[in-house]
């Protein structure tokens, strides 16, 4: 692949990817103000553990669907030979760990840095969502 390619397609499956993030977390929040009612009905723990349980849960799916669309990539691209190998390079570099025991040639290197500055992003993006979650559900259950 080129350097055109890699760029064009890493930025077009962490575009994917984003779209993925931004569309789970915009139905957490949906399904959080959705339950809120409840969990306040039945008391201080649940409504304050429910809405971070909720955003959690969605927070690792989101992550677990972004790993398998790299693992995909790398299946179908015939970059790696099996799932196993696929979705275990995928979760290293998405997570930025980078163990080195699994590496890309020279034609996809710049592409495979994609998967890791999708999870770097993720990651910011995930932990954004949940300080400024816990910040309003502290502030409505210890500061009102």
């Amino acid at each position: 692949m080129t350097l055109s390619q890699q760029i064009l397609w890493g930025s077009t499956f962490l575009g994917l990817c984003f779209l993925v993030e931004i569309f789970l977390l915009t139905m957490c929040t949906l399904a959080i103000n959705r339950l809120i009612e409840r969990w306040e009905a039945r008391g201080d723990i649940l409504a304050t553990a429910g809405p971070i349980a909720t955003a959690l849960a969605f927070i690792v799916a989101t992550h677990t669907i972004q790993v398998w669309i790299w693992a995909i990539v790398w299946v179908f691209g015939d970059v790696l030979p099996d799932w196993n190998t696929a979705l275990y390079f995928s979760l290293v570099s998405f997570t930025t760990l980078g163990y080195g025991d699994i590496v890309l040639g020279e034609d996809l290197r710049i592409f495979g840095t994609f998967a890791a500055v999708t999870g770097l992003l993720a990651f910011g993006l995930s932990t954004a969502y949940m300080v400024a979650l816990m910040t309003r559900v502290f502030q409505e259950r210890f500061m009102a």
